[in-house]
């Protein structure tokens, strides 16, 4: 008896902090990564950088963090924080919420990876290969990526309904059966593949930076063009300092998406033992969290490119000037 008051006192004290956190965490992280995406959309298009096609994939990537705060984060916030669940009444916006939720959550780590083969081509050696990283290949990309993975996630649309748990208990998912443990298996792989390829790009645009500069031995890189008519060649350094965001944005995004990833491998191991009804509650509070976590990266960018490029805080200061604002000349 006392080892189930005590995991019934564990339970509580674990959803009240859920709740808090979402309560006091939730808004404050919706601010922050509002405030966030504008201003990295206002930077990334600005004369200065937006004629790099890297910027425009960061352009696609900002749209996409703002998007999912409002479709995901904040639905988390009203059901988790304040118990406001709108989905679980109206089947339309139920299936609406699955569809933006899905679409956006892979749309954003898929912009960051375009990001990151872009960088992988501009400190290639070979000549060729830095002739990919083009603007039109940029808006070629996102809009292929982007009509794909609308396409694919329309599935959300159709197989999705409100069930019911228990007497008043509610909620809006995907279909049980096959559809649900396609979803379940997609969701573990798209997570692992997502950070293992932002893992490896990264690392390979650091390995073609350190190559340019044993090869090369290049010291100046204050000019966006090619060093010599010869062979050698150096990253901008405008093109250095969008890496070393990317680079940053990448480390983040694996650091907070990582437990979610670990947990939704744990229930694909999990998912046919029997739980009790206080492991089915603590998993849960175990994904809110976790969900919460993952959250985090659609926020933060901005500050990250702030603390790292002397470029975007200089454009940030420009654009935000008074004088800009007001259109004072």
């Amino acid at each position: 008896m006392s080892l189930a008051s005590s995991a019934s006192e564990t339970i509580a004290a674990m959803k009240a902090a859920q709740k808090y956190l979402y309560q006091c965490g939730g808004p404050i992280l919706m601010l922050i990564g509002t405030i966030g995406c504008m201003l990295n959309l206002i930077v990334f298009t600005q004369k200065a950088l937006r004629k790099n096609p890297c910027s425009i994939y960061f352009i696609a990537y900002n749209v996409a963090n703002f998007l999912y705060i409002y479709s995901s984060l904040l639905a988390l916030t009203l059901s988790v924080g304040y118990s406001i669940d709108v989905s679980i009444y109206n089947l339309i916006i139920c299936r609406l919420r699955l569809y933006t939720v899905s679409l956006f959550n892979t749309l954003s780590p898929f912009y960051l990876i375009l990001a990151s083969v872009d960088r992988i081509f501009v400190t290639s050696s070979n000549a060729l290969t830095r002739q990919r990283s083009t603007r039109r290949f940029a808006y070629l990309c996102i809009l292929i990526g982007t009509l794909f993975w609308a396409l694919f996630h329309s599935h959300a649309l159709i197989a999705s309904n409100i069930r019911q748990l228990a007497p008043n208990a509610f909620l809006c998912y995907f279909q049980q059966g096959i559809h649900l443990v396609f979803v379940s298996y997609y969701a573990v792989i798209k997570e692992t593949s997502t950070l293992l390829l932002m893992i490896i790009c990264g690392l390979w645009s650091v390995k073609n930076i350190r190559n340019i500069q044993h090869v090369r031995g290049v010291t100046n890189l204050s000019t966006s063009r090619t060093t010599t008519e010869g062979n050698s060649h150096s990253a901008s350094s405008k093109d250095r300092q969008l890496i070393f965001m990317l680079l940053l944005d990448i480390i983040i995004c694996a650091s907070f998406s990582f437990a979610f990833a670990i947990f939704l491998m744990y229930q694909q191991i999990t998912q046919n033992y029997t739980k009790s009804s206080d492991q089915i509650q603590i998993e849960n509070i175990v994904r809110n969290l976790c969900l919460f976590s993952a959250g985090i990266p659609f926020c933060t960018s901005c500050y990250a490119n702030l603390i790292v490029s002397k470029t975007f805080r200089y454009e940030a200061k420009k654009a935000l000037s008074w004088k800009r604002i007001f259109c004072i000349h």
